[in-house]
């Protein structure tokens, strides 16, 4: 493809697609454990990298037709096909030696300490707390400790 070619492609696609507004900012989680990420919304656009992490979480910026362009914690984004979406809700870990609890207050006993960049399921959350797990924990961790949700969302 001439580069010519390749500036209308990438001219078409980036107004041909729908854009979302602050309010309709969704997270998800990535379904498998090798995840394309693609730099335009077509199976023969070229792969700009892959997730090797299932349940990864990630933010939905944009949409064309069966298409996602997400954008994960350090802002890097880039086109998936929705087949490789979950809506399992995941949050990752984005401080080091994170304490988890067995109740929402830090007078509860520890049960883990988990590491920067680890993935875990959402249970539950309050304002300041969620209740997550993984294959190594279920308890309760300080919600500024994590990415993958907004800032007041409470989940039951």
């Amino acid at each position: 493809m001439s580069v010519k070619n390749y500036l209308a492609f990438f001219l078409f696609f980036l107004y041909a697609t729908e854009t979302f507004s602050d309010s309709d900012l969704k997270y998800l989680s990535l379904k498998n454990n090798k995840v394309n990420v693609r730099i335009a919304p077509s199976r023969t656009a070229p792969i700009k990298w892959i997730y090797e992490k299932k349940n990864f979480p990630v933010i939905i910026i944009d949409q064309y037709y069966n298409w996602r362009k997400i954008k994960d914690f350090e802002n890097d984004s880039g086109w998936v096909h929705i087949s490789q979406l979950s809506r399992k809700r995941s949050v990752l870990f984005i401080e080091d030696d994170v304490l988890i609890f067995k109740k929402p207050t830090t007078y509860s006993r520890p049960i883990y300490k988990i590491g920067k960049l680890e993935v875990a399921l959402i249970k539950e959350c309050s304002l300041n707390w969620c209740n997550v797990k993984n294959n190594l924990f279920s308890g309760w961790v300080k919600k500024n400790s994590l990415w993958g949700l907004n800032k007041n969302e409470i989940m039951n």
